[in-house]
């Protein structure tokens, strides 16, 4: 113990200000995305393929070639999506605003009942939840294997009519990194929920976000799965180019149902004329098609892999046989569990100069049951800096797990 003790405070003596809180492009995948801010100028033509000025009001649901390019991306029929801003957590919260406002395609308002309640697979990612929180939705935790959630939790919690939700990030998920399997999204696709208005949130933030080309999760289109069995109504798929171009000048999406969509852009017409149709332009001529965006993401992946490798192989060195972590094909996360010392792991790595995001980050409440779960977010860092964040995880750990 006095050895890794003299280790722990040579690190502390250097003064570290490492911040791996949240999971943010790199200055150098932000760079691949500069070439865009030259691809519209003030001569440039800014009227899309079908005539209509880009500058002006209209356009409600977005460009037509910009519908397909992200319609492509996710896999889905570009006349069933809707493009929005730049974030789609908050194309996300506007749908469970108006399902208070408005209620779900004519049902209720949930403003009008007495509870809603959401399910929530675990660990996941804790914006979701703020916004329940936020909103007074209560949130019950559906444990996540290497094969998705718990379905059949699930399918007991839905029989309950004041279950509303789930929210679902399908694909390299957050903060796991895990794909749903075939067999999850179809038993997804069958649910029957009591409650009429219950809607899946698939949330597909990272379904280009491979880090192994030639070794990508494959995950089942779940909109065209609900269709198939005579579900359609009961999932709204959720993207943006957020981590592909700008995180903070991207597009968002919504992707659904004729039925889904007829009925959210019934009620956007009340809060917009339209969104950046610029924005839109420059990412269709930027990308130009889905093979634009599979050659962005090789990009994107060739600076990423190398610190999820060199995460999973400082894991494996120092932490074999005392804690266990996930090896993701992609995305932008690690999970690491120390079970029943994830606080104290992260409390000290705070005091040599590593943030970590809060214990707890990943389950509703911040509760995390078995104090377990830490997140590690190795995008924004350089290889120098993930190393010494190691260490001082490693080191954490082994003194925590050793008490």
């Amino acid at each position: 113990m006095n050895e890794l003790l003299n280790k722990f405070k040579a690190l502390q003596d250097l003064h570290l200000n490492i911040d791996m809180t949240r999971g943010k492009p790199c200055k150098e995948q932000l760079d691949l995305s500069m070439p865009m801010m030259d691809v519209l100028n003030s001569k440039a033509e800014l009227k899309d393929s079908e005539g209509f000025d880009c500058r002006n009001y209209g356009k409600l649901d977005g460009l037509k070639e910009c519908k397909k390019l992200l319609a492509d991306m996710i896999e889905v029929d570009d006349e069933n999506i809707i493009i929005f801003g730049n974030s789609s957590l908050h194309v996300m919260y506007e749908c469970l605003a108006d399902s208070f406002l408005y209620g779900v395609l004519g049902n209720t308002p949930w403003s009008k009942l007495d509870h809603i309640k959401w399910l929530c697979p675990v660990p996941g990612y804790d914006r979701h939840f703020a916004m329940c929180e936020a909103l007074g939705i209560e949130m019950i935790n559906i444990p996540m294997d290497s094969k998705g959630p718990d379905m059949d939790l699930i399918e007991k919690y839905i029989k309950d009519p004041s279950v509303k939700g789930i929210w679902c990030v399908p694909k390299y998920s957050n903060p796991d990194g895990t794909t749903y399997s075939e067999a999850v999204v179809k038993r997804f696709a069958r649910l029957k929920p009591a409650a009429p208005d219950f809607r899946i949130y698939w949330d597909n933030a990272y379904s280009v976000h491979h880090l192994y080309e030639k070794d990508q999760d494959f995950l089942l289109e779940i909109i065209n799965e609900c269709k198939r069995v005579g579900n359609p109504d009961l999932v709204y798929k959720f993207t943006s180019t957020s981590k592909i171009s700008f995180p903070g000048s991207g597009i968002a999406a919504l992707a659904a149902s004729p039925n889904n969509i007829a009925s959210i852009k019934e009620h956007l017409k009340y809060k917009t004329i339209g969104y950046d149709k610029v924005n839109q332009l420059r990412h269709v001529r930027f990308f130009k098609d889905l093979n634009g965006v599979k050659e962005q993401m090789r990009k994107h992946a060739d600076i990423l892999r190398p610190k999820f490798e060199l995460v999973n192989e400082m894991l494996e060195k120092e932490l074999k046989g005392i804690a266990t972590w996930t090896k993701p094909k992609g995305g932008y996360f690690v999970s690491l569990y120390v079970d029943g010392k994830a606080k104290e792991v992260i409390d000290k790595c705070k005091t040599c100069g590593v943030k970590l995001t809060e214990a707890g980050c990943a389950y509703p409440y911040h509760k995390d049951p078995s104090n377990a779960h830490i997140r590690i977010a190795p995008s924004y860092l350089s290889l120098d800096e993930i190393k010494l964040a190691m260490e001082v995880i490693c080191l954490a750990v082994k003194i925590e797990m050793a008490k």
